[in-house]
């Protein structure tokens, strides 16, 4: 190429001599030398300047065709010419030195910008895109051809990705600022395709060597793998917040711990439920809230989390931080590292206290319900067995009569007999009436000043046959001056002969009884002691429950339905008073102990009682109706030999026509009746003119107090309980004519 460029310089100056003359006879030689230093280098321009000096020398310089250099001029010429080519050929060699430091640039940044990850964009200070490598190009879906010179929005289009708003180019910022500008963050890029990808990118001014910016550098990256990696741990630590907010707002305690058993965590509950607050529990060992004697239980608990094993609903007890035992249900997962092994524990505490107090409650009611079937299973056997007692003698009584032949001798024996077991059925019914009516709350007691000597002497009195007949000394002691009490008489006389026949019936046959009353300070104390069987020691607490049988034994059978005491109880609490029972065991006899509270009064002497003489009783006219045909014919017949006209019905609708056709002086009306009920049969005879004032008596088996109310509503005169005692039956007849009478 130098060659070729020192020909074409000769060439030149070759045409122009004409023009030219002698003058200047080197200067295209200059452009060759130029030529050659550009292209081939120093060597090649020093050959050409010398060749072109030469060639120059002999065709343009004076004298042409001679080399003469002795010539001043000429040697001058000489000399700047070969400075000013060496000039050139020193320039051309720098230039060729930039040249190929800035291909070795450029060349390194080519493969700086295909090797790198990120995408790059370059553009001009207009906001051209002058270039973009690879990833670039993979990023943006644009070849290099397609978007050089294409405006940078439109390459690189990006939106807000929650507002999905356009977004300001970093390079305009980048431009405008002279810095280095970065993206918002959730910034996407809207691809050439129209399919979206979330990036970070920052774009920095291209500058000078003079510090002029000549254009913007974009860089960019792929950000799907890190925004789902933030979105991962943000949906994690919501997971985490959500997951503390929950153990700690659980009622149950919520525990972690290591393997080694060093407590982890400890929420609110668990603050609650042991005492210790989380910076006393939190570093210490779990043992703080393990019993001693439990501690067994850890290694258990540790080898089963070892093992990959959860552990439900065990249950055991732990320790509070004031001592107390608190009966638990643990449920323990084991936490495992990302690699999946077990490194520690979750436990959930909870408190079943009032779980394990209800199971024991319903574990006493099973017991209890168990117990009471099977006392109700004795006393129903045992109310068969005191039933049919009195059944058969009165069986047999009846077949005696029939064969008496009217013979008195024969008849008053058996007539007792039939009274006293009568006598015993009533008893029965009575006890069971009375202690209905306690349990329902509708007993009622009259209370009034009695003097307790008298009701003890009732008792005693009630009870004498009793002992008698069982061949038993009663020895009673009284005190000489009178105490007084504010009870009903009635019931205070059933206590103290419910206590008598107590201790007769449990006492061996010719058996001592002591009955004694005494002044206790503001009590009066009355003690019933007996020689009998005694009662066992675990026996006493439980001897005032209804049915209970002391002695059960069939060779130690005794009379009674287990209700007698029950009875005590509740009539002496009633009177404002106690009982208790004690006894030394098995064989050593009972004492019964009743206190109650006495009457502070000064005694008032005793008003005599003016006792009318006794007159014979006046002829009645008495209806009976009653649906038992033997009942009615046995009423009828005890008020013949008082002396009385009686007549019978059977039903209700009988009834009323029997009334209204015989106007009686008295009707007693059974309630259970058949066509037309007594209640019903009372209220129409009511409304008859002539049944204002009749004497209608209620006789019926039902006895409780709401059967008396609903007969005092119907307008009954009275309410009498079957089975009816004669002298009882008479006296009220006789007082209800008087009142009537009287009116």
């Amino acid at each position: 190429m130098g060659a070729v460029a020192l020909v074409a310089a000769v060439a030149l100056r070759w045409l122009l001599d004409p023009l030219m003359g002698d003058t200047l006879p080197l200067v295209t030689i200059f452009g060759a030398v130029t030529a050659a230093a550009w292209i081939g280098g120093s060597r090649p321009a020093i050959a050409v300047a010398l060749l072109g000096y030469l060639a120059c020398n002999a065709l343009f310089i004076h004298p042409r065709g001679h080399f003469d250099v002795a010539n001043l001029g000429n040697a001058v010429g000489l000399g700047a010419y070969l400075f000013t080519s060496g000039l050139i050929i020193v320039i051309g060699e720098a230039m060729r030195g930039a040249q190929d430091r800035a291909r070795a640039g450029g060349e390194l940044l080519r493969v700086t910008l295909r090797s790198i990850g990120d995408g790059v964009i370059t553009t001009d200070v207009e906001g051209r895109v002058t270039g973009l490598n690879k990833v670039a190009e993979t990023l943006t879906g644009w070849g290099q051809g397609d978007a050089r010179g294409q405006p940078l929005e439109t390459v690189f289009r990006i939106l807000d990705e929650e507002t999905r708003r356009p977004i300001e180019h970093p390079v305009a910022n980048a431009l405008r600022a002279g810095t280095v500008v970065g993206l918002a963050d959730h910034t996407v890029l809207v691809r050439k395709d129209g399919s979206e990808l979330p990036i970070d990118d920052s774009a920095a001014p291209i500058e000078d060597d003079v510090g002029g910016v000549s254009g913007c550098v974009l860089i960019f990256r792929d950000a799907s793998g890190q925004r789902r990696l933030e979105q991962e741990k943000a949906r994690q630590l919501l997971t985490t917040r959500l997951l503390a907010s929950i153990v700690e707002s659980s009622e149950d305690a919520v525990i972690s711990k290591s393997l080694d058993g060093v407590i982890q965590s400890w929420n609110a509950s668990a603050e609650r439920l042991f005492g210790f607050t989380a910076a006393e529990a939190v570093g210490r060992h779990i043992s703080l809230v393990i019993p001693a004697e439990r501690i067994a239980e850890e290694d258990h608990i540790i080898a089963s989390l070892k093992a990959g094993r959860r552990i439900e609903h065990f249950e055991t007890e732990r320790l509070a931080k004031d001592g107390r035992r608190i009966p638990v249900s643990l449920t323990i997962s084991p936490i495992k590292d990302e690699a999946g092994q077990v490194v520690g524990a979750s436990k959930i505490v909870r408190d079943i206290t009032d779980r394990k107090r209800a199971e024991d409650e319903l574990r006493r009611l099973a017991a209890d319900l168990s117990e009471a079937g099977r006392r109700k299973d004795e006393f129903l056997a045992t109310l068969a067995h005191e039933l049919r007692k009195p059944l058969a003698p009165l069986s047999k009584a009846v077949q005696v009569l029939r064969r008496t032949d009217g013979d008195a001798d024969r008849i008053r024996p058996v007539s007792e007999m039939l009274e006293r077991q009568v006598r015993q059925m009533v008893r029965l019914v009575d006890d069971l009436l009375d202690m209905s009516r306690i349990t329902q709350g509708k007993i009622e007691l009259r209370k009034q000043r009695v003097e307790l000597a008298a009701i003890v002497d009732q008792a005693v009195e009630a009870a004498r046959a009793l002992y008698e007949k069982m061949g038993h000394e009663l020895k009673v002691a009284v005190p000489p001056s009178p105490i007084w009490v504010d009870a009903d008489p009635t019931r205070l006389a059933q206590v103290v002969g419910n206590l008598l026949n107590n201790a007769a019936k449990f006492t061996d046959r010719g058996g001592h009884v002591r009955l004694g009353v005494e002044r206790d300070g503001g009590e009066a104390v009355i003690r019933v002691r007996d020689t009998g069987i005694g009662i066992a020691p675990q026996q006493l607490p439980r001897l005032f429950e209804m049915f209970m049988q002391v002695d059960t034994s069939l060779e130690r059978s005794r009379d009674g339905l287990g209700i007698g005491l029950t009875l005590v109880k509740n009539l002496v609490e009633m009177h404002g008073g106690t009982v208790e029972v004690r006894s030394e065991g098995l064989g050593r006899g009972t004492e019964f102990v009743v206190r109650l509270p006495i009457l502070i009064e000064t005694a008032e002497p005793r008003e005599e009682i003016a006792v009318p003489a006794r007159t014979p009783p006046v002829r009645r006219r008495i209806l009976i109706v009653d649906d038992n045909v033997d009942g009615v014919e046995s009423m009828a017949m005890m008020l013949q030999l008082g002396g009385h006209e009686t007549h019978i019905a059977h039903d209700g609708l009988e009834a009323m026509e029997a009334v209204e056709r015989l106007l009686p002086d008295a009707v007693l009306l059974d309630i259970g009746l058949p066509r037309l009920n007594g209640y019903e049969v009372c209220r129409r005879i009511r409304q008859e003119a002539w049944g204002k004032d009749l004497v209608l008596v209620a006789v019926t088996g039902w006895g409780q107090q709401e059967d008396r109310r609903r007969s005092t509503d119907a307008g009954f005169s009275a309410h009498v309980v079957k089975p009816v005692d004669p002298g009882v039956l008479m006296k009220l007849l006789e007082s209800l004519y008087s009142s009537r009478s009287g009116r």
